[in-house]
């Protein structure tokens, strides 16, 4: 094995010293007739690129302020004795918040939806949540 990956290396070594002494410089290795490049449609496929990753940019920015208000109504009502946190489901859209699940009682319904509406961020709230006893 040995053997053949020095007689390879020497292969290689050769190759290329036949080819600088012949042509002064390694050019075999690069393609004689390389495509010319196009400066217009270079430019105008850079600004497509541009303007395609400043609305993804855009788009999670949007998400994580989403997630952000979630986490926060989320850990308000964690931190709260009077909400059972893990029976309401917190969605966001925007800076619109969507309580659904099952509670307990009317306070508790009217706690969630007080911590909710507290929340810096929160335009509105909309409540689907259920009294269940």
């Amino acid at each position: 094995m040995r053997t053949l990956l020095t007689l390879v290396l020497l292969v290689v070594i050769g190759f290329l010293g036949y080819t600088w002494w012949t042509t002064g410089h390694v050019a075999a290795l690069v393609p004689a007739n390389r495509p010319s490049i196009d400066v217009s449609t270079a430019r105008q496929r850079g600004a497509e690129v541009g303007e395609r990753v400043g609305e993804v940019a855009s788009s999670i920015r949007e998400t994580v302020g989403e997630a952000e208000l979630t986490s926060k109504i989320k850990a308000k009502m964690a931190l709260d004795d009077n909400v059972r946190a893990l029976s309401i489901n917190v969605t966001t859209s925007g800076t619109t918040v969507t309580l659904a699940g099952a509670v307990r009682s009317a306070a508790e319904r009217e706690r969630a939806l007080t911590l909710a509406r507290e929340t810096a961020g929160v335009t509105r709230v909309i409540d689907r949540l259920e009294i269940k006893r």
